[in-house]
């Protein structure tokens, strides 16, 4: 559906608004863990008490979100008295240049005994500074306290975030806006709006948004503006433009006019899933030859370049103007590639997907052979954690970002997700992808996964816990194909190894341990639906939460009747056998909701893993 006008004052929450997750408590003296992993940072000092009265010092240098995400920071930690008086007592400093380093989004931080020093090399920088500045409050008693450190951080990427490019129902303008948020505060720049139900990127791409709708884009611009993102607006015009005609080449600087006058400082022309083996219109033969690899992508060069030409390099503040190419999702040199190659301009950022739609993992390798390819380092659109395909029916994709391999930052301009229907479940991943664009040589999956569900849990530590058992059970990553990239439930499946492996040399002492697992799959939901966890993560995993409750109490079941026949009580055995039945009914029968592009379907969870543990503890039991 169209985008909507809502009560937006409310729904638009200013930076200085932020939830402050805590993380978890770190031991004395050590380096506390901060997200994204900064380049340099080092125990400097002890932890310095937060006072109640502070000195705060900017210029005309210091940026505005930046300086508001501060003051909150502040207040919510105890400060009662900011003053701009004399320097004197606890000062803290915000502005550009110092010692900041020399890439762009860097920034500097040092606390010392008398303050805290931000430098950033931008105002994206001082932004990033604070964000870290954020992770670094600890408990002093009643009070706070900041970690004593010295942090010198930049990004290995200029791109970092997510495009909104699922198929389906679509997200609210609230998901859009959270969704936001959730970028700025993980560091990450970019937004592309490339929404499916938005008819005016696509089918009526000519056309003017009705006021209403260019209002709704004028806040989602405005939101991401004030979160240090940029909102790339992203127009596809390939289904239906004549590449010929003045009419249509002014259709679209019109259309982008219209954005950029709303505050939109980056543009996109992609032309993915179109079909270049037929012209829209007479003149495009005329003008480029007959259909084909060659003449689609001369026609594709000529609109990017006129779009560059004329729209963006005559707007100072534009960023350069990024596309989708119709082949998008391999290695392969073509006549459509050479064209691109040989001819597009090469401010133009390019778009590429892996090795697949879908790809199973990224390598140097690849990503150096696709640059070479397109004469340029490319864009990596990754279609993780997007649950929009057959193979993904039924699923939340809760595995952590992995296998992209550390260096891809030399061949990449940066990395978007596509993410799911549910945004808030999003997150899990799309924080993976922030840490890896940030920093990928020094990312690490088995670090990140948690620290993303700690966030997700609002550091509220035994919901983090119930969040881990949750997400194995949504752990398997699909492709296209039958072979999954990540498996099913791999916490889960290695203690029913174990169990059986014991259970099979004659130890049953394996049973209380994994009856304890099963009772944690079986009280998790009950846990993060009581707990801190984000509420709208707790909505959209409402089904999952549901039946992985009933396939926690089947399993508890179970194993109870497996424990029964072992000990001779074969009444007792087959009551808890029958009871388990039931509930294994009642799982198989939660259903997904119609919220995804493949309709309402079984709610998987730990599918292949839990299910299939079940019929063997049943054959155990029962013969």
């Amino acid at each position: 559906m169209p985008l909507r006008r809502r009560a937006w004052l409310a729904a638009v929450v200013a930076t200085s608004a932020l939830t402050i997750v805590q993380p978890a408590a770190a031991k004395p003296g050590s380096v506390p863990v901060v997200s994204p992993t900064p380049q340099q940072i080092n125990r400097d000092a002890a932890d310095v008490s937060l006072p109640y009265s502070v000195v705060l010092v900017t210029d005309g240098t210091t940026d505005g979100p930046a300086k508001d995400l501060l003051i909150s920071l502040l207040k919510q930690h105890g400060v009662k008295k900011i003053s701009t008086g004399p320097q004197r007592g606890f000062v803290v400093r915000l502005g550009s240049g110092g010692d900041a380093p020399t890439q762009a989004e860097g920034y500097s931080l040092a606390v010392r005994r008398d303050g805290v020093t931000i430098n950033g090399r931008d105002g994206a920088g001082q932004y990033y500074g604070v964000q870290t500045l954020r992770q670094l409050f600890v408990r002093n008693g009643h009070s706070w306290a900041v970690s004593g450190v010295a942090v010198r951080d930049w990004p290995n990427m200029a791109l970092r975030g997510s495009i909104e490019g699922f198929y389906g129902p679509p997200w609210t303008n609230d998901d859009r806006v959270r969704q936001i948020k959730f970028l700025g505060e993980t560091k990450a720049n970019t937004y592309i709006y490339s929404a499916k139900d938005d008819a005016y990127l696509r089918a009526q791409w000519r056309d003017p948004y009705p006021q209403q709708e260019l209002d709704a884009l004028g806040q989602l611009v405005r939101t991401a503006n004030a979160n240090h993102v940029d909102f790339t607006y992203a127009l596809s015009p390939g289904v239906s433009i004549c590449f010929s005609s003045p009419q249509d080449i002014a259709a679209v600087k019109a259309k982008f006019q219209a954005v950029y006058d709303l505050g939109v400082r980056s543009f996109s022309l992609p032309f993915d899933d179109i079909s270049y083996t037929k012209w829209n219109c007479a003149g495009d033969q005329a003008a480029f030859g007959a259909p084909g690899q060659a003449a689609a992508g001369k026609a594709q060069v000529s609109l990017l370049n006129e779009i560059t030409k004329n729209f963006v390099k005559n707007h100072d503040d534009v960023r350069p103007l990024q596309t989708v190419p119709t082949e998008y999702s391999d290695l392969k040199d073509s006549p459509y590639k050479t064209q691109l190659r040989e001819n597009l301009d090469p401010s133009v950022v390019v778009q590429w997907t892996g090795t697949a739609v879908v790809p199973p993992s990224v390598t140097n390798d690849e990503a150096q052979q696709v640059s070479t390819v397109y004469g340029r380092k490319v864009f990596l659109w990754d279609n993780y954690p997007v649950n929009d395909y057959e193979q993904s029916a039924g699923r939340l994709l809760l595995a952590p970002y992995a296998h992209r391999e550390a260096g891809l930052s030399k061949y990449l301009n940066g990395i978007v997700s596509n993410p799911m229907n549910q945004e808030a479940a999003s997150e899990v991943a799309e924080f993976g992808v922030a840490d890896f664009s940030w920093n990928d040589a020094g990312y690490s999956p088995d670090r990140s996964w948690p620290q993303a569900l700690a966030r997700l849990a609002g550091g509220d530590q035994r919901a983090t816990a119930a969040l881990k058992v949750f997400a194995d059970l949504e752990h398997l990553a699909p492709v296209f194909g039958p072979t999954p990239w990540q498996p099913q439930a791999p916490v889960l499946a290695a203690k029913v190894a174990d169990f059986w492996q014991h259970w099979n040399a004659g130890d049953h002492r394996s049973l209380g341990e994994l009856r304890s697992y099963a009772e944690q799959i079986r009280n998790a939901p009950t846990v993060i639906r009581g707990g801190q966890v984000q509420s709208a993560f707790v909505s959209e995993a409402g089904p999952w939460l549901d039946a992985t409750a009933l396939w926690g109490d089947a399993m508890v079941t179970r194993l109870d009747a497996l424990a029964a026949a072992t000990r001779g009580d074969d009444a007792k055995a087959e009551q808890l056998t029958t009871a388990a039945d039931a509930l294994v009914k009642r799982a198989e029968a939660v259903k997904t909701g119609n919220n995804n592009r493949w309709g309402v379907r079984q709610a998987l969870v730990g599918d292949g893993v839990l299910d299939a543990f079940l019929v063997q503890a049943r054959a155990a039991t029962v013969g």
